[in-house]
């Protein structure tokens, strides 16, 4: 198949970018079906923010919260375990305990967890 070079318009900060016809084969000899949304420098941008820890929950600007998404509520809480205050992404429930990170990790609760079941 032949390819040319095409002008797309990116959809976060709207300016023109070309999508070169060695790019259309490339995309085409991997397997990609969808054609690129957003211009080089854009996505350069995106691929930092999300390789750096996401968006930021300070207030910032942190690029707008990418994809309608809004903004990581985080809830301030006393850790069960050990009592230093820390952050959790979610609302906690009365009587449940909540942990540190490190407290969490010690409980069996993160990714060092190994599961008995067979199957």
């Amino acid at each position: 198949m032949e390819y040319k070079d095409r002008t797309l318009a990116c959809v976060q900060c709207g300016n023109s970018f070309t999508f070169s016809a060695d790019d259309q084969a490339y995309h085409a000899q991997k397997g990609y079906t969808n054609e690129p949304k957003r211009c080089p420098s854009c996505r350069q941008a995106y691929r930092e923010q999300r390789n750096s820890g996401g968006y930021s929950s300070s207030g910032g600007s942190g690029g707008g919260g990418g994809y309608g998404r809004s903004e990581r509520q985080l809830y301030a809480v006393v850790c069960a375990s050990c009592g230093k205050d820390t952050e959790v992404p979610f609302q906690p429930r009365d009587g449940r305990p909540v942990y540190c990170r490190d407290c969490y990790e010690k409980v069996g609760g993160g990714s060092q967890r190994t599961s008995t079941r067979r199957y």
